[in-house]
Order: C-alpha cells, then structure tokens, then sequence
C-alpha cells in the first residue's frame, strides 16, 4: 500500500508540464537515436550528462529514461526494416522481422514491437513497483556459478535453434568468442590478440561488432547480388494488427515480461539473454513452426515484450543496490554520482521524490512512445522503397559514423570494415550472425565469471553446480541438448506402434 502511495505521489511529479516535457524529449531522442545503427542509448545517454549539469535531477533522470526505452524501440525499427540493429537488444527483432518487412508486412512487424514494448514496459514497471526489494534480494544471493550457469544456457539455446546446423551455430558463437578475447585479461592484465597495438587494450567494442557484422555485411552481401537481379520496391503494408495477427501475438506480450523482468535485474548480459530465450520459447510453442525463420509475427512480440520488460528490471538492481547490470544503467549511475546522489537501499527513503517520479515517468513515457510510433508505423516502412543502392550506402554511411562515435579512433573504422568482411563471408557459407554477436557481449562476463568460481571452489570443477539455481539452469541445458534425439526416438516409436 505504500509503495501504491508514493507511486501516486510519483504521479504528481512525472506530470508536471516540465517532466512531461523532458519524457517527451527522451522519447523522440532515444527513438530516433535508436533508428541510427550503431549510437546506442548508452551512447545517447553519455553525451547528454554534460548537457544536463544546470537540469534539476528528477527532470534529468526523467529525460534519460525516455531515451532508453526509446532507443530500444528505435533499434527494433531498423532490426525489421533494415535487418540493421541499432542496438544489441534489437538484434533477435530482424530474424523474423526482416523476414516480414521484405514479404510486405513491415507494417505489421513494426505494430506488434510497439505493442510489444508497450506491453513489456507496463508489466514490467509494475513488477518494479510491486517486487522490487524481493527481487534486489534474489540478484545479491546469486553467485559466480550461477551467472556462469545462464551464460553458457544462453550459448546452448542461441547455438541450438539458429541456422541450418548446430555446428554452425557452434563456428558462429566461437567466432564470437574469440573477438571477445581481444584485449587485456580482466584478472591478470595479461594482453589478448592485441598484436601490440595499445588501441586494442580496450578490446573490440560490441558497437562495433554488431554494426559490422549486421549493417556492413549485410550491405556488402547486398551489392555482391545487386547486379543479379534489381532491387525491386518492397509493397508496405497497414500500419494495424488484423485479429488473426492479434490471436497469435498476445500470449507472446505476455509472456514477454515474464522473461525479461528476472533477467534485467541479475547482471546477466542486460536485454540480449531475455531476448533470445523468449524468441526460443514462442519458437518451441508455437503453432505456426514452419513461419519461423520466414516471418513468424509471435518471434517479433515476443522478444520486443521480454526487452522492454527487462529494462524495468534493470532499474531494480540499479535504485536498490546501486548495482548496474547494463551499459546504460552504468552511466545513469555515474549521472546519480554526478549530482552527488548515491543509489542504494537508502534511495527510496532519501530521494522519495526522484525515485517515485522517475518511475511514474515510465509508464508516461510508455504511453508517448505508442502514440509516436504506431502512427509513424508506415513512415518508417517507407524507408523499404528507397532504392536500394541508396538505402545501403546510408546504412554504411552512419555505421561508419556510429563505429567511429565510440571512441574517435580511425582503428574503429578499420575494425568495422575487417568484422564487416566477415559478417559478408558468413552470410556466404550460411552461418548464423546473432551466435557471434552473444559471444562477444557474453564471453568476456562468462569467463570471468567462470574464473571466480573455480577461485572460490580451489580449482574443483564441483564448484561450478554447489547450488540448486546452477543445477536447474544445467538441467535445463540437458534437455535442451537432448531434445532433438528424444524427439526423433519419440517420432520412431510413433511411426512403428503405427
């Protein structure tokens, strides 16, 4: 009851003509932000703090808020458009929305994201309100084995229902992992495939390899075929979800958050877990299997849902412990400290007016982003008639300038054509881009994670499953793996009992 107390209070704050403003301003920013490849909300965020030392802090907090649910939805516009994220959540958005944006329903694909991230977002706040110390109090007791545990179930479950082959999948998520290596070991400051370069210290930014691995190869693989056939104008379709569509995507909203929510606020690689083990989950349930990897409308709510969802349960372990579990959320801290203010279990009583504000103003700010953008909806599918050559000289256009936003380095750019080089030659031999992409945003945590717990267990192997999460998550693997064998002994017996 206190907590529905202060987030009417809350209420009163967030709407306040210059709150709703800032929300406003966040909104359209994070959107359009997000539309870019490459300039992420933690990128948008990081250059506004300057802009926001004379801003009073609740109207600053507010303003950046908007900006990360914005740019996550921003990012899922060109995933379906343009098969070109504009940031690492998005990424699990272009395998079923490109599919359909290029078959005349990019319309549609982008009205169940909208819906989807308004649905997430909702569900998502709610549970911030309602289980937010519960849920603080869950990510504290989980330990390096446990972390270890959901890393290596993300590698299995990305590697197992991507592409035509699980070895494949396997090739992609190693090469992943070893741009993942490159840089300074966090634990001995040894250096990695640095090749002596101090540039390379820092390792390779997943900016950089996703943008280049997604908007450069893609555009590469493009003109390699350009000269084969024209490119042809891609029909747009009504910017609304008919019933059928309906039917199919409102258990995935649902189901959505229900994902997202948990993994948002353990320090489990941010919205890219949730994203794709919601996209396996409406995978294995639906009943329409043969659409997925074609256009399946249930994989683009679904992971759009869990996304948004997941950025609420961010801001959990954020403005409870103090503890950021995402790019974003680490520069939303480094702005608290910036006003002198120290998020943490005393937050809530110190800050009342901050902190319930700042989450009113998300379900404001959920409200604005549908209004913006289920009308924008046909805007943006437009985009798909832009000549192609055009479209895709754009695209390398501002990748280029994204890659090279990340540090100033003329390095970056390098790095972006070499990782561009082979997102084109995987695209070439049928491998699975998103496998690489999980490898380098989780490797790094996964071996550091791993390294602590053989620290605390002596080097025994036992240490990675002394706890009941880390044997369920490993049992749940087991199962994973095993499922194509049992079903095809399943099938046997079917046919021969038949």
């Amino acid at each position: 009851m206190d907590s529905l107390n202060s987030l009417i209070d809350g209420f009163g704050t967030a709407l306040t003509p210059m709150n709703l403003l800032w929300a406003a301003i966040g909104v359209l920013l994070g959107t359009a932000i997000g539309v870019l490849p490459g300039i992420g909300p933690a990128m948008a965020v990081a250059l506004l703090l300057p802009v926001t030392y004379g801003l009073e802090p609740t109207g600053a907090f507010i303003m950046f808020a908007g900006i990360y649910y914005g740019a996550m939805f921003g990012g899922s516009t060109t995933s379906i458009l343009l098969n070109t994220p504009g940031e690492s959540a998005a990424v699990v958005a272009a395998m079923e929305g490109n599919p359909m944006a290029k078959a005349g329903r990019g319309a549609q694909a982008l009205a169940a994201a909208a819906i989807g991230h308004f649905a997430g977002g909702m569900i998502g706040t709610l549970l911030l309100v309602a289980l937010a110390p519960t849920v603080a109090a869950l990510a504290v007791d989980i330990g390096a084995p446990d972390y270890f545990a959901i890393m290596v179930l993300a590698f299995i479950a990305v590697t197992s229902v991507l592409g035509s082959s699980r070895i494949r999948g396997l090739a992609s998520l190693l090469i992943g992992l070893t741009l993942g290596l490159v840089g300074l070991d966090q634990m001995t400051g040894q250096q990695r495939l640095t090749f002596g370069s101090l540039q390379l210290a820092d390792g390779i930014d997943v900016v950089i390899v996703a943008v280049g691995l997604f908007a450069i190869g893609e555009a590469l693989w493009v003109a390699a075929h350009l000269r084969r056939s024209a490119g042809e104008a891609i029909p747009v379709g009504r910017p609304w979800l008919g019933k059928d569509d309906v039917r199919r995507t409102w258990k995935s909203w649902l189901r959505g958050p229900v994902i997202g929510f948990p993994f948002g606020a353990i320090p489990a690689g941010g919205a890219e877990i949730p994203t794709f083990l919601s996209y396996v989950t409406e995978k294995r349930l639906s009943k329409h299997k043969d659409q997925f990897g074609k256009g399946a409308i249930e994989g683009v709510a679904g992971p759009e849902s869990a996304a948004s969802a997941s950025a609420a349960g961010t801001l959990v372990s954020m403005l409870t412990l103090g503890l950021p579990t995402t790019a974003v959320a680490a520069v939303m801290l480094a702005a608290f400290q910036q006003y002198g203010i120290q998020p943490g279990p005393l937050l809530f009583e110190r800050e009342p007016d901050l902190v319930w504000g700042l989450i009113a103003s998300l379900f404001v700010g959920m409200v604005l982003l549908l209004a913006l953008n289920l009308p924008l909806a046909p805007v943006w599918a437009k985009l798909l008639r832009i000549p192609r050559p055009y479209l895709y000289a754009g695209i390398l256009f501002f990748a280029a300038v994204g890659a090279y936003a990340v540090g100033g380095e003329a390095l970056d750019l390098i790095l972006l054509l070499i990782i561009g080089l082979i997102g084109f030659g995987m695209r070439r031999y049928g491998l699975p881009v998103l496998p690489a992409v999980i490898g380098v945003i989780l490797g790094p945590a996964a071996e550091q994670q791993l390294r602590r717990a053989l620290q605390i267990s002596d080097g025994s192997l036992a240490g990675l499953v002394n706890t009941p999460f880390s044997v369920t998550v490993y049992t749940v693997i087991a199962i994973l793996l095993a499922w194509p064998l049992l079903k095809k002994v399943i099938v046997r017996r079917r046919n021969v009992s038949a």
